[in-house]
């Protein structure tokens, strides 16, 4: 009987984690998982390229019961009261489309961003978005090139409909190789993917050169920018890519409701690009569609709310020094942050170290890639982070 309940525990792990059971992922904590097929090592973790592998939780832990749930970049102090207040006064009209109210939220997007509302393109997410992008662009074949590690999303959903990988190395300062990515695109190639800060190492690529970059390489392939975590940034309006638009490049900037404003759980996203761009992807699939009524109202009112995105900037800034400063004292490297998250090298198996971390109700994630074992902790709330620094004291020292 014991060996019978472990091997359908195993096989029900594994059939979660490929095809449509890989879906369930997003609902475990890992709410940035693509949804697309996963390739596992003989330990049932996912591989994503020869040098980027992540450790997944074990079945019995995909729902943990969690004191700081710190494994999904989520803003722990969001919504806004604004949005709240907005998407309460509109879910009485949640019977309704909201395809004029979306139009609206276009129209204020574009003068946010300064492009006209035809450059712009709304979804429930960035991340869907992306995954949209990839289905339209790789359809018939053809590769992309991007950073490893990278936020995998647009890369396995591209992979899943017939696409290839060209991976490219980070430098050792953790910005992007241009140099090398540029070298990398081919005849083949349909996209080159950054996402800058990059996940999951947080860190930032030089603006000048990302900038010379994007206006070279855009000339031949489309170059997508995922800009989810830039309005963590004190200046971040300045490092976007997003005024190549008006420049004519063949640029799309990803931005997120998810991050900065709070609004995971309320799906609201967009890319800004050429209109011929979106053409192609509104050809075949639409954005919009997927955000509720309320809301469109509460990301309305969220881009009004200069005070809770300053508040959660400001917050999430102490909590990563707070962060920074105690594993200094317990004597661990680690990488300087541009984001809502970080990471440290741990000298203990991924796994282990995950279901450590959940016995002691903290949830974060676990990656290999430069060789190490890697902790990613999301930045909670100030009594989350020190939940977290007690439990690596005991889990790790």
């Amino acid at each position: 009987m014991g060996t019978t309940n472990i091997n359908r525990r195993d096989w029900l792990r594994k059939s979660m984690l490929t095809a449509g059971g890989a879906m369930a992922l997003p609902y475990i904590g890992l709410a940035e998982t693509p949804r697309a097929p996963l390739q596992l090592d003989t330990n049932g973790n996912a591989v994503y390229s020869p040098f980027f592998k992540e450790f997944l939780p074990k079945l019995d832990s995909m729902f943990p019961d969690l004191a700081a749930k710190l494994n999904a970049n989520e803003n722990p102090y969001g919504p806004s009261p604004m949005a709240l207040e907005a998407f309460k006064s509109a879910a009485a009209g949640g019977n309704r489309y909201a395809w004029k109210e979306l139009f609206q939220l276009i129209d204020k997007i574009a003068d946010f961003e300064g492009v006209e509302s035809k450059n712009i393109m709304m979804g429930p997410g960035s991340s869907d978005l992306l995954e949209k992008t990839a289905m339209v662009l790789f359809m018939n074949g053809g590769n992309v090139v991007s950073a490893d590690p990278a936020y995998m999303s647009l890369i396995r959903v591209a992979e899943s409909v017939g696409a290839s990988w060209k991976p490219v190395p980070l430098k050792d300062d953790w910005s992007h190789d241009l140099k090398a990515m540029e070298a990398a695109v081919d005849s083949d190639t349909k996209l080159v993917y950054i996402c800058n800060p990059n996940n999951p190492t947080g860190t930032m690529t030089d603006h000048e050169e990302l900038v010379d970059f994007c206006s070279k390489v855009s000339e031949k392939v489309p170059v997508f920018i995922d800009e989810a975590y830039l309005w963590f940034l004190d200046e971040g309006a300045k490092k976007s890519m997003v005024s190549l638009i008006n420049e004519g490049k063949d640029v799309i900037i990803a931005r997120t409701f998810s991050k900065i404003h709070g609004m995971a759980g309320l799906r609201v996203g967009y890319i800004v690009a050429q209109d011929s761009t979106l053409a192609k992807l509104q050809n075949i699939t639409r954005g919009g569609m997927g955000i509720s009524y309320p809301s469109v109202y509460a990301a309305m009112a969220a881009m009004d709310d200069t005070d809770f995105i300053d508040s959660s900037r400001t917050l999430n800034s102490e909590c990563r020094e707070y962060v920074y400063q105690s594993l200094d004292q317990m004597g661990f490297d680690y990488v300087p942050s541009h984001t809502s998250f970080l990471i440290f090298p741990i000298e203990m198996d991924g796994n282990a170290f995950l279901d450590k971390m959940t016995q002691l109700k903290v949830g974060v994630r676990a990656f290999e890639f430069m060789d190490k074992t890697w902790c990613r902790v999301s930045m909670g709330t100030m009594d989350e982070m020190k939940l977290f620094t007690a439990a690596i004291n005991k889990v790790l020292v």
